[in-house]
């Protein structure tokens, strides 16, 4: 697995866990996704003749919190455990390159208030054996998974 020397783009998601199991981001359940052109503000790199969209990045963090959300519900159920209110993974994802090749890597940072370090680390980590984005990820890409307990 090649590591990333200089990161291009950011595709950043914060995805929620509601009461009923779903998930969502933003308000109401919708995706709140700021369209910007790939390396938006003061790019490292520029990609000029790409219009303003979603970042592939953002899109794929989005769809993989959504995943990873819905396996830390399942493991949650497996260990019998009620999630706190305000239970939400951060997942960043960067394109970069090292030399002329491009590579992705990601960054999960599972937040469990009031869980104490060590569970929330076990709930972190079997919601990663079950999520299937992670399972495709696996020793494909760098992927560091945290967890906050605040």
């Amino acid at each position: 697995m090649s590591k990333i020397e200089k990161v291009l783009v950011t595709g950043k998601t914060h995805t929620t866990h509601s009461s009923a199991g779903t998930t969502s981001r933003g308000h109401n359940g919708t995706v709140d996704i700021t369209l910007s052109s790939p390396g938006g503000g003061k790019p490292e790199h520029e990609f000029t003749a790409v219009q303003p969209h979603p970042k592939a990045e953002q899109l794929f963090a989005g769809a993989w919190s959504a995943c990873y959300m819905a396996s830390v519900g399942l493991a949650a159920q497996q260990m019998k455990l009620t999630l706190p209110a305000d239970t939400a993974v951060d997942i960043e994802v960067d394109l970069g390159q090292t030399g002329p090749a491009y590579f992705l890597q990601a960054r999960l940072t599972l937040i469990v208030p009031g869980l104490t370090q060590e569970v929330a680390t076990e709930l972190a980590h079997n919601a990663d054996q079950m999520c299937p984005y992670s399972k495709a990820t696996r020793g494909n890409i760098d992927v560091a998974l945290n967890v906050r307990t605040e």
